[in-house]
Formats: C-alpha cells, structure tokens, sequence
C-alpha cells in the first residue's frame, strides 16, 4: 500500500494591526488557511484535518492577496471578496463557510439563525463547530456569528481580536459586562 506523499503549502506572515496573521497557500496560489501567529498549533491541527500530512515552507503569499488583505486592515473592507481560496472539510462545513461568507460587513448573525438559514434549524451546534473548524479567519468571516443573547462567543484568534474585527467594520458593540462580552 502507497501512502500519499504530503502536500506542501506555502507559509507566509503578514503584520496587521492586531498581530502577525499566517497565511497558508496551495501551489496555485489559493488561500488555504488564515490564523493568527500566537494560534499555529491550531493551525496546523486545522490543516491535518483537512489536508492530511502537509509540509509548510516558507513562501510569500501571492502579491493579490497580500494587497487585499493590507487594504482590508487599512479600511476597504470590500476587499477581501477579491481573495482567492479554497477549503477541504465536510460537505456541511463547507456548506457553513460558504453561507459565512454571506454575512455582509458591519453585521452579525448568531448560529440560529445561520443554522435556519441553510435550512437545518435543529442544528445550532453542528453550525457553531463548523464555524470553529473555519481555516481561513477573517476572508470566510466566522468573526460575524455571535451568541443569540448578542455574546461575542468564541473566535479561533482571541475574543479581542474579535471585538477588533467587528468594530474595525462598523458594528456597535455594547460595553463589555461582567458576564462576558457582547454585542449590539
């Protein structure tokens, strides 16, 4: 039995405003994963599941993406719909990403209502860890679906970094309680 060779990825970093971000991508330059530097272990968990065995080798991202994400932090943040990428995972996260990247900027959503929305109203908790398996932080923006009290739950890269990327487009945040953070 031949075990597949793994697959090498090109690994860049990318300074922002709130961190250095990873930037994984695939030979044909597409955008694979996007993590935070202070969270590689999740990073590289998250490529195993959804890759296999991978190889990750420095190499520069493409000069698109790079731009489309510098512009994002610098504030046109209708750039990221220019990002190329690519996700593995289930047909149902997939199925979740895809309906993540519907969620306009400046607005938020909370796992019920995604759920209801792609039509399995039962399943809140399968969304929300699909939601927690997304590679690719911020171009597919889990960073939008919030609890249903308007909690800002959970977020791969820091409930911070959270509260930043929500801010940074245009969503009011209520100020932090003492139970927790959340959202207008």
């Amino acid at each position: 039995m031949n075990a597949k060779p793994p697959e090498t990825f090109g690994l860049d970093r990318l300074q922002t405003p709130i961190g250095p971000a990873l930037l994984v991508t695939d030979a044909e330059g597409a955008l694979l994963a996007l993590e935070w530097e202070d969270y590689e272990p999740r990073l590289r968990q998250l490529l195993r599941l959804q890759h296999g065995a991978a190889v990750l080798k420095e190499a520069r991202a493409p000069d698109d993406t790079r731009a489309a994400l510098t512009g994002y932090f610098d504030g046109d943040l209708d750039r990221l719909g220019t990002i190329r990428w690519r996700v593995a995972g289930t047909p149902f996260q997939r199925k979740v990403w895809t309906a993540l990247r519907t969620i306009p900027v400046g607005t938020t959503t909370n796992y019920g209502a995604l759920a209801a929305r792609l039509d399995v109203p039962k399943a809140v908790r399968a969304v929300g860890h699909a939601n927690g398996s997304n590679p690719i932080s911020i171009v597919v923006p889990c960073h939008r679906v919030i609890g249903a009290n308007g909690s800002l739950t959970g977020y791969g890269g820091g409930l911070e970094r959270k509260r930043w990327l929500l801010q940074h487009e245009g969503v009011a945040l209520k100020p932090a309680s003492r139970r927790g953070l959340t959202a207008a």
